[in-house]
């Protein structure tokens, strides 16, 4: 019985040794390894074991991440006129019946106004109340409203706006406000956690969260009504879609949220979600922060995004294109043709090259080279690497503007030149003319004189009143001017008005 009693102790001696040499050989004694805010005190050692940076790897709970990034995102409601027109009743009835049959003395048939109500989400990018969203949310406001997650609501200002990125900046009258740190969506790798953040289905503020599915994705939702570039055209204003996708549930409402990492840092705009049902089903795109920064510090210091071009027709290669056109490797962007007197004809590219590097990263989309152009402005020099009949080159591409300079353009500057190739002269409307026109809203401007110009290509009269233009409401000569001159090149005006003694809303096609 003693020695059984001797062997059991032996045992248990050797059994302590063995877990002790193992904790130390391990690492598991050093004190520096363990990231708890009761042994560290800081957010940021905490941090580390959530984002998979402490020895541990496990990615832990996203209350960091969620308390960082929601106090600055924001809920967006907006509120909009559009005319409604009631049905007119058909000449046979009214002989019958008379004009009272239907309501039709009481204004029947008369464009009426209604107000409608939409929602998304923003976020708050300065602590002096700049606010970024999508374009799409602002898009014909006639009043925009924040409210921020402490109840506090105010009356915003729309800065400016960017169609083919669907950006928008807003700005509200406050100070010391909470914003968001801006991440680097170059950084993220696939597979790494994020999380969403804004205001679905008019919720309060909702945080789900997800992984990085993909990078660089086009999924065409900017580039519905594009018109195709013909081959040595001049380069026209094209949408860029490089979305992040992420499987983090975005529904409507969310536009305009944050997409953040771990880290509470801003990595995208959540903007759209591919779905049948037009709610979540498993796919949501965020545009990624690399473009968010240039365009919303274009919106606010020059009203208007300074796009370079590079001045080519672009084609995307793959092994079947690259076999059709006879190009030396399978992947990049062949050049179709190139651009009088644009960049790329400057820097030496020819038609029949193909760009395989843009400022040293292999290029394998053009939605991929589309945001790497469009984060610069004209005048900024590209590194781009070619690769000619089987042999690469290395050439410096210096962008251009619109118009082929290298200067940057202003909003002002823009709205002017296209104003004067509209060919008119406008006039806004006292209230008292709107009141003896049967408008409301503080809608109308007249059309005083057609010049040598645009509007002399149509059958616009003197004396037309302007209500809309492009689908927006127009209430001055400024709000004209500021939508002409947001027309790209190679599209069109579509005026909308009534002429004096008319209900009769009548539409004109202005070619630009």
């Amino acid at each position: 019985m003693k020695s059984n009693w001797k062997v059991l102790v032996l045992i248990a001696l050797l059994s302590s040794a063995v877990t002790l040499g193992a904790y130390n050989l391990l690492g598991f004694n050093k004190r520096d390894v363990v990231f708890t805010e009761s042994s560290t005190g800081s957010p940021l050692s905490r941090l580390a074991s959530l984002t998979g940076n402490a020895p541990t790897g496990a990615p832990g709970d996203f209350s960091y991440a969620a308390e960082s990034a929601t106090p600055t995102v924001v809920h967006i409601r907006t509120t909009m006129t559009r005319t409604v027109r009631q049905q007119q009743m058909p000449d046979i009835f009214r002989e019958f019946f008379g004009d009272e049959f239907g309501g039709q003395g009481q204004g029947g048939g008369r464009p009426r106004r209604e107000q409608g109500q939409a929602s998304g989400s923003g976020v708050i990018i300065s602590k002096d109340g700049y606010i970024v969203t999508n374009n799409h949310v602002v898009q014909d406001a006639d009043e925009v409203e924040v409210i921020m997650t402490d109840k506090r609501s105010f009356k915003a200002k729309v800065i400016g706006t960017d169609p083919l990125t669907d950006l928008a900046v807003v700005k509200i009258e406050a100070t010391n406000l909470p914003s968001i740190t801006l991440g680097d969506s170059d950084g993220l790798k696939l597979g790494e956690w994020v999380l969403a953040v804004g205001y679905p289905l008019d919720l309060e503020s909702t945080v789900t969260a997800g992984i990085v599915s993909a990078k660089g994705r086009g999924i065409g939702i900017l580039s519905r009504n594009q018109q195709p570039q013909q081959p040595g055209a001049k380069p026209v204003d094209t949408p860029i879609e490089s979305f992040i996708q992420t499987d983090a549930a975005i529904n409507p409402g969310n536009s305009g949220g944050a997409l953040v990492n771990l880290r509470g840092e801003l990595v995208g705009i959540n903007s759209a979600i591919a779905s049948a049902t037009g709610y979540y089903s498993g796919y949501g795109f965020a545009v990624p922060v690399s473009l968010v920064k240039k365009v919303t510090a274009d919106l606010v210091k020059f009203g208007n995004v300074q796009r370079g071009y590079i001045g080519i027709l672009p084609r995307e290669l793959d092994s079947k294109v690259a076999q059709e056109v006879g190009a030396k490797v399978g992947r990049g962007i062949y050049v179709e043709s190139v651009t009088e007197n644009g960049a790329a004809k400057a820097a030496g590219i020819q038609k029949g090259d193909v760009i395989v590097k843009m400022e040293g990263q292999p290029l394998d989309s053009d939605a991929q080279m589309r945001e790497v152009v469009g984060r610069r402005r004209p005048g900024d020099v590209l590194n781009v690497t070619i690769n000619r009949g089987g042999t690469e080159r290395d050439v410096k591409l210096e962008l251009r503007n619109r118009n082929g300079g290298r200067d940057v353009i202003k909003k002002e500057e823009l709205a002017s030149s296209t104003m004067k190739a509209l060919g008119g002269e406008f006039a806004n409307l006292s209230d008292k003319e709107r009141q003896a026109l049967g408008i409301s809203g503080g809608i109308g401007i007249r059309v005083t004189k057609i010049l040598d110009g645009k509007l002399a290509e149509t059958e616009i009269e003197e004396g037309f009143i302007i209500t809309k233009a492009n689908g927006k409401n127009v209430k001055s000569v400024k709000d004209l001017e500021t939508i002409v001159g947001s027309v790209k090149e190679g599209e069109g005006l579509l005026l909308i008005g009534m002429y004096p003694n008319s209900s009769r809303m009548i539409y004109y096609a202005v070619p630009m």
